[in-house]
């Protein structure tokens, strides 16, 4: 059993960007990537597949902000793209069914990134909607030799790719990704279990993992990534 972390923090400067909207492309039915570019991109950061910024942006009632992951940065260009989900009718869905060319907003962060090393032998990737522009970083990141097992909960077809041996299990809802895992043998060395998701199935995932299991906590990340009937909520557990 892993008792010492090889995850490091590392601390960024936190910093606000102004950006402009340059580019969109539909990702399926659910998602579509957006492209911000603008000068102030230039000293940017991520080192982690699962940072989050927070997107900035204006809407009628004042200023709204949302964490998201930052799923691909361009320093030569000074883009970054961001995938946002377009179900539901939250505030951010609503601006990016409605984004145009030129459309501005802002950037805040990270704040730091918590860098998961790749080459674990074994990684559980689970999670909802809102986690997979993160999963579908690291599995790019992932090497070839090292097996991926990947539940998803209660979104559209999943596509993936990647060097890695993968395994994607799509479920219906939280309750049955918890159910997943609970019935998930998990190896007990050489191994990494990483979650983001709804608040409450993140809780439930991590009295599993840690409680039920024993595995550790220095080989895992649970991540409540948004909170049902809450707004801008990002918490670890």
């Amino acid at each position: 059993m892993e008792t010492v972390s090889r995850v490091q923090r590392v601390r960024h400067e936190l910093k606000r960007r102004e950006v402009e909207v340059v580019r969109m492309a539909p990702l399926g039915e659910h998602f579509v990537a957006i492209t911000f570019g603008g000068d102030d991109l230039a000293d940017f950061v991520s080192a982690s597949f699962d940072d989050h910024v927070k997107f900035i942006f204006d809407d009628p009632e004042g200023e709204v902000r949302r964490d998201y992951t930052p799923r691909r940065y361009d320093r030569e260009a000074r883009e970054l793209t961001i995938e946002f989900a377009l179900h539901g009718t939250g505030k951010a869905a609503t601006w990016a069914r409605q984004a145009r060319i030129g459309q501005r907003a802002a950037i805040g962060g990270p704040r730091g990134s918590m860098i998961i090393p790749a080459d674990y032998g074994w990684h559980l990737l689970a999670g909802d909607a809102a986690a997979l522009p993160a999963i579908r970083q690291r599995m790019e990141e992932l090497p070839a030799g090292v097996r991926a097992i990947v539940i998803v909960a209660g979104a559209g077809p999943v596509e993936l790719s990647g060097a890695a041996q993968l395994d994607v299990w799509q479920v219906n809802d939280g309750a049955a990704l918890v159910d997943a895992i609970r019935a998930m043998p998990l190896p007990r060395d050489d191994a990494f279990v990483w979650f983001g998701g709804e608040a409450a199935i993140a809780a439930q995932v991590r009295d599993v993992v840690h409680g039920e299991k024993g595995f550790p906590r220095t080989a895992s990340r649970i991540s409540a990534y948004w909170k049902q009937g809450a707004s801008g909520h990002h918490e670890d557990l």
